[in-house]
């Protein structure tokens, strides 16, 4: 009887390494999809100096950016800011921020600065080109072709060499200081700054696909002057004709005094 009974009670299955490693993988699967489900979003730029947020004279809203011309990210982005600043008319202040180990760039943005003293919009035009062909400009010989071509098309001659002062590349350098000090880590770096707001006084755009556009509306909205209205016009008061007959009966006559 004991015997049976000793039988009769639940004996604890002996666990197999392929039942460990399933509940293993269970238990990293729902902690994964916890996390992922739970996990703190990008808290975006930790902005340390805001002196470069902010648009220029005379503008409420502008777009500023730090980027670099071999990044794959600046070059997806770019054509949507062009026709942001174009539909919108607000000012595209850019700055160069250059990411280390990229082959060509700071060649990229000496040419570029330097079309920038035959005409600002030459010197744009160049940076858009760059962009749009970013995936065949590969070395720095193939960024001297697409120079010289650039050049070539806006009948525009080369000198022998583009910064022989050495005072583009010091600029360049400043811009990239900029960025370092207001806290900038990685290209595009985007921000909606505005004036005299009654909302944020800036806003980072991390997607500007689908971020831009909403974000540029709410600073103009929070930038717009209020309307006033109109003072009210005091009403005119009508004399009757009547009245007018009256006081014609009871004027006293004019006449003149005779010696």
């Amino acid at each position: 009887m004991s015997h049976f009974l000793r039988l009769a009670q639940p004996v604890p299955a002996r666990p197999s390494r392929t039942g460990l490693f399933l509940a293993c993988a269970a238990l990293l699967a729902v902690t994964a999809s916890a996390n992922a489900q739970f996990s703190v979003p990008s808290p975006g730029t930790q902005v340390h100096d805001t002196s470069a947020l902010h648009p220029p004279a005379g503008a409420r809203v502008a777009i500023v950016e730090f980027a670099d011309m071999e990044c794959p990210a600046c070059a997806h982005a770019n054509p949507i800011l062009v026709k942001a600043a174009a539909t919108y008319k607000i000012p595209w202040v850019r700055h160069d921020f250059l990411i280390p180990n990229h082959i060509w760039s700071p060649t990229a943005a000496v040419n570029a600065r330097w079309f920038d003293t035959k005409s600002k919009s030459l010197g744009e035009e160049y940076r858009n080109e760059v962009f749009a062909n970013q995936s065949s400009i590969y070395n720095l010989d193939k960024l001297r072709e697409f120079t010289e071509n650039f050049a070539k098309n806006n009948k525009i001659a080369l000198p022998f060499a583009m910064d022989p002062q050495g005072t583009i590349a010091a600029a360049i350098k400043a811009d990239g200081e900029i960025g370092r000090r207001l806290g900038v880590t990685k290209t595009p770096t985007i921000f909606i700054v505005t004036s005299n707001s009654k909302g944020a006084p800036f806003i980072e755009i991390e997607q500007p696909d689908n971020q831009l556009y909403p974000a540029i509306d709410q600073a103009l909205a929070d930038t717009a002057s209020p309307v006033k209205a109109a003072p009210a016009k005091k009403p005119v008061a009508k004399t009757s004709t009547t009245a007018k007959k009256t006081v014609a009966k009871t004027a006293p006559a004019n006449t003149s005094a005779t010696n």
